[in-house]
């Protein structure tokens, strides 16, 4: 099962108007960081913003507030979860 997460973003690198620029950007959730491609994100995010982040790429940008209810969301449902499945 896929999931599409929210992230924090910490780093932004290229030029939104220059495909031929790598188009990353640093996310963290938690603490855990990864790098993602800025590719077919609906707006260009600055350092601050929460992007959703699926397969390696931001598809779309969100409100904080939004954000953070999602991520809510999200631990409850591990909460719920049996351990077996969380490996």
């Amino acid at each position: 099962m896929c999931l599409a997460i929210p992230m924090r973003v910490t780093k932004v690198a290229g030029n939104p108007e220059d495909f031929t620029t790598a188009q990353i950007a640093m996310v963290d959730a938690d603490g855990i960081g990864k790098e993602i491609r800025l590719d077919v994100v609906d707006r260009w995010p600055e350092i601050g913003d929460y992007v959703i982040i699926h397969a390696g790429f931001a598809i779309h940008t969100l409100e904080e507030k939004e954000a953070k209810a999602n991520i809510e969301l999200i631990r409850k449902m591990a909460e719920s979860m049996p351990d077996e499945l969380l490996r």
